[in-house]
């Protein structure tokens, strides 16, 4: 009867229920002591537990990651100006609650992907949804959206992503086409959902790297607005552990 059960339990997709009862059964003198009420609840956790496991698989994997980073390894030591306080409340996710955006920037190899990354990857740990791209690469995916009649599906499910992070803001001049699709982006998640900008130039450059005064305004204005902001400096952490690795092997 009881292999019944889980086979049962199996087909209904309850197979952290499953698992939990099989468990059970391997070590009666745990469980046998236990009333039915509480094996019971033992069970409904096992399946809560390993829904929420799921999902966060799920949304990591979704969320395709430039790099495999977690809050608990961000390098706090390298003299780059990062604060650990603002770190620490940023990771506490609230911010993606209240649907306020991130603009992290600094010179190339401070660490603004893996930040970005990180707090990513808390959020998805948290239950948000998270897609990482670099501007090029999206830029070309809505291009290829038009041609294919998916270009309205494309912006709707951009707005649907709680923590749309961007990789490599003004890196590349705009086409007029994409400084549209920027706009668009930018208008549908302002007020409703978050984005990180991660960027080699400072914000004041931002207007300009835009490329069309009226555009320009209207896009930054919403993504500004009510935002949080790192600005990182010094020495390329890439370049620092290159000459770490250069000494040790020397040695």
């Amino acid at each position: 009867m009881l292999e019944q059960t889980i086979l049962q339990l199996r087909q209904l997709k309850l197979s952290g229920m499953a698992n939990a009862l099989t468990s059970q059964i391997e070590q009666p003198g745990t469980y046998e002591g236990l009333a039915f009420e509480d094996r019971l609840q033992l069970l409904a956790d096992s399946e809560s537990q390993n829904r929420e496991h799921r999902k966060q698989q799920r949304l990591l994997k979704a969320a395709k990651f430039k790099l495999a980073a977690n809050g608990q390894s961000i390098d706090y030591q390298h003299p780059r100006g990062l604060n650990q306080s603002m770190m620490a409340s940023l990771l506490h996710c609230d911010w993606l609650n209240k649907s306020q955006n991130l603009l992290i920037t600094g010179p190339c190899g401070t660490g603004k992907t893996y930040i970005a990354c990180a707090l990513g990857h808390t959020g998805c740990l948290k239950g948000y949804s998270v897609k990482y791209y670099r501007i090029s690469r999206l830029m070309l995916a809505l291009t290829q959206a038009k041609a294919d009649g998916s270009y309205s599906r494309a912006l709707q499910s951009l707005a649907k992503i709680d923590l749309l992070i961007l990789d490599d803001w003004g890196l590349e001049p705009l086409k007029a086409a994409q400084r549209n699709d920027l706009m668009e982006i930018m208008d549908d998640r302002h007020g409703s959902s978050s984005t990180a900008v991660i960027s080699q130039l400072p914000t004041e450059s931002w207007h300009q790297s835009i490329g069309d005064n009226t555009l320009a305004d209207a896009i930054l204005d919403r993504l500004m607005h009510n935002s949080h902001r790192i600005k990182l400096k010094g020495e390329s952490m890439r370049k620092l552990q290159s000459k770490i690795d250069g000494c040790e092997h020397l040695g």
